[in-house]
């Protein structure tokens, strides 16, 4: 083998080598089939949220809502005059209870409403519901309690709350868009108390352990 054909080899092989190291960084940097897809700076976005998973259709979360038993999702009653909370027009999201879509301005607007935010993986919110259930027995009709969840696994909020015997209307909000117009931190528990004029009276972003401390916490607020 002459001296030429000894450089010319090693070149080559330099070459190879610069070619393979671009390729794994062209791949490194390049979003992973099915992960997050990455910034131009390479911080990792969060994809946006969903209202509820695919798999969450009407036909899977039959199962699911018959054993939750939920009552249903407030409507916009026959008095409405067009008031209701400024924050909350224009939300909509779906009833847990059978699927139907809830305008929250319209349905709220007139009642004094506890609204508990939850996620069915969050353990503090499963040991609060059973307590804003029973504060909803004890006051009757003076206070609409509504508890709203905010993840899109719709069919794991349901089997919590079947779990837990908590039936409540319940709006599934995988977007957070009810927390969002509330201005409320990303916090769960958080509970808020709206005034019949649909005005925030509290926003509480801490557990209850019981319905006295609920009672105590809210006062006249809604009671």
């Amino acid at each position: 083998m002459t001296g030429k054909t000894r450089w010319t080899i090693a070149i080559l092989a330099v070459v190879a080598a610069l070619v393979a190291a671009l390729l794994a960084q062209l791949r490194d940097t390049s979003p992973q089939a099915g992960g997050p897809p990455t910034a131009p700076g390479g911080t990792t976005q969060t994809p946006a949220a969903r209202e509820h998973r695919d798999a969450d259709t009407p036909a899977a979360l039959g199962g699911p809502r018959e054993r939750a038993n939920l009552p249903p999702c407030p409507a916009t009653g026959p008095g409405f005059s067009g008031l209701g909370a400024p924050a909350l027009r224009g939300v909509t999201v779906e009833c847990a209870a059978d699927g139907s879509v809830v305008d929250v301005a319209r349905a709220l607007a007139g009642h004094r409403v506890i609204l508990n935010l939850w996620a069915y993986w969050c353990a503090p919110c499963a040991a609060e519901l059973p307590a804003m259930a029973e504060y909803q027995r004890r006051v009757g009709s003076d206070v609409m309690v509504v508890t709203v969840h905010q993840d899109e696994n719709e069919t794991a909020a349901l089997l919590r709350l079947a779990e837990l015997g908590v039936r409540l209307p319940t709006l599934q909000d995988g977007r957070r868009r009810v927390a969002a117009a509330l201005r409320v931190v990303n916090v769960m528990p958080a509970t808020v108390v709206l005034r019949a004029d649909g005005s925030v009276a509290q926003t509480l972003p801490r557990p209850f352990a019981s319905a006295d401390e609920i009672a105590a916490a809210v006062g006249s607020d809604a009671g």
